[in-house]
């Protein structure tokens, strides 16, 4: 797979006829902690983009920053009966993405990508844009249609 980054992100949104920001950081903001601290938000208002695999197929969850994702839930999908977190290698092969820069759009082509309704608490989220120093504001109705993604309660109920 191809190394991805922030200008396959920005071709992405242009592609899409989406107007959008990419915000960059001197810092990392490569887990929803440091992200969060970057922007000033609230954690669950970053959007983890976490690639799962459903015996040995991708697929990306998207999910508020402040939850984990409920593997039984996603089983419940019907993509797989082995689900398992996706390894760095793993991430870097199926998505082209970093570790901590996976954006849920401009994604290759195939990867089927649900977003968690955890994401629908705030009115603006920040996802990651290609690096693990860039996020964009979007809110989840407009990544909902954005990436083409289905909406699904996948966040573990401890949270």
């Amino acid at each position: 797979m191809a190394a991805r980054g922030e200008r396959e992100v920005r071709d992405f949104f242009e592609a899409a006829g989406a107007r959008k920001e990419i915000r960059r950081f001197p810092e990392s903001t490569h887990n929803s902690f440091l992200a969060a601290r970057s922007l000033g938000v609230e954690v669950g208002q970053i959007a983890k983009t976490i690639l799962l695999l459903a015996d040995g197929s991708p697929l990306v969850v998207v999910v508020s920053g402040d939850r984990r994702v409920d593997l039984k839930k996603v089983r419940s999908l019907g993509r797989g009966k082995r689900i398992r977190l996706a390894g760095p290698e793993d991430v870097e092969t199926h998505t082209g993405f970093a570790v901590g820069a996976v954006s849920p759009v401009a994604l290759p082509s195939g990867i089927p990508v649900y977003l968690d309704r955890s994401l629908r608490r705030f009115e603006v989220i920040y996802p990651a844009a290609g690096e693990t120093n860039n996020m964009f504001a979007t809110t989840p109705g407009e990544l909902l249609a954005l990436t083409g993604a289905v909406e699904a309660d996948l966040a573990r109920d401890d949270a």
